[in-house]
């Protein structure tokens, strides 16, 4: 866990074109410090939160948790923390919400495990970790540091970069990881259950999306999509003196039944072949 190791696996996250929103609970807190303390932070680091007290974590989650440690609640945190980097992105960039909760040595005697919980919610992944520590083997400044290391290789394999830091462990603290994937169609399912805030399909052509902050943004059910909907959205850009051109469909209308995956698919159809044109035309 040398010092230029860790600064070396952060300069390659910061090097990835992934931003990422942080949800930190009860340890890791070295993590935030090494991803702040190398230059590029704001390339990977949105926002991070500590929702340390429980006031703050009822707050965060909007419910009272049964459970504050738990691989349940890191996948929770890490879900609230990909749909808030979503909003907080730039254009057609990938995100990543993280979201980490431990129960490490306190000032007290402690019956429970030494334990910590991550997650890592991407786009059409999620990755889960958790890990059971040895009791009265380290103080709790090493148990955090061993859960902050792990913290920035997990984000370091989300951002997919290369690098392997030795976090400590013993033989005997085996991690439990998992993996899984999502279908496009599950996507949406989620953002038609209410899970996700939106799905973005980026067809700027842009390797890693756009440098614009602003994002103009032209809503609307587009069945079907026309050339008035190119103009309103053109008027726009002027008007605003430029931005990043979105265009938002409406998969759950107050006024209307929610579309199906199949209908949101064919309406994002009609983008593909329209907006490269489009594109084109404003150059």
């Amino acid at each position: 866990m040398g010092e230029a190791a860790i600064r070396t696996i952060v300069e390659a996250i910061h090097s990835s074109p992934t931003q990422a929103v942080v949800y930190l609970s009860g340890g890791a807190s070295l993590a935030l410090g090494w991803l702040m303390s190398v230059p590029g932070a704001s390339n990977t680091l949105l926002e991070a939160v500590v929702p340390y007290s429980r006031v703050s974590m009822v707050q965060l989650l909007g419910r009272v948790p049964s459970q504050h440690c738990s691989q349940a609640m890191a996948k929770e945190m890490a879900l609230l923390a990909y749909n808030r980097a979503l909003k907080l992105s730039k254009p057609g960039y990938p995100v990543l919400g993280v979201g980490f909760t431990g129960s490490l040595a306190t000032s007290r005697p402690k019956r429970g495990d030494h334990r910590f919980f991550l997650s890592m919610r991407a786009s059409n992944r999620i990755w889960e970790s958790s890990v059971t520590l040895t009791k009265n083997l380290r103080s709790r400044e090493e148990e955090d540091k061993v859960s902050s290391c792990a913290l920035i290789q997990a984000m370091a394999k989300a951002c997919q970069v290369s690098g392997t830091l030795d976090s400590g462990l013993t033989e005997s603290e085996v991690p439990y990881e998992s993996e899984t994937h999502f279908t496009e169609e599950q996507e949406l399912e989620q953002l038609i259950n209410g899970h996700l805030t939106c799905k973005i399909f980026p067809f700027s052509g842009e390797a890693h999306g756009s440098d614009e902050d602003r994002k103009i943004i032209l809503p609307g059910s587009f069945n079907p999509l026309h050339e008035g909907h190119l103009k309103l959205l053109e008027v726009a850009l002027r008007v605003c003196g430029g931005g990043y051109p979105c265009f938002e469909i409406s998969a759950i209308n107050a006024d209307k039944p929610p579309l199906s995956v199949a209908q949101i698919k064919d309406r994002v159809k009609q983008f593909e072949a329209v907006v490269f044109g489009w594109q084109e035309r404003q150059l």
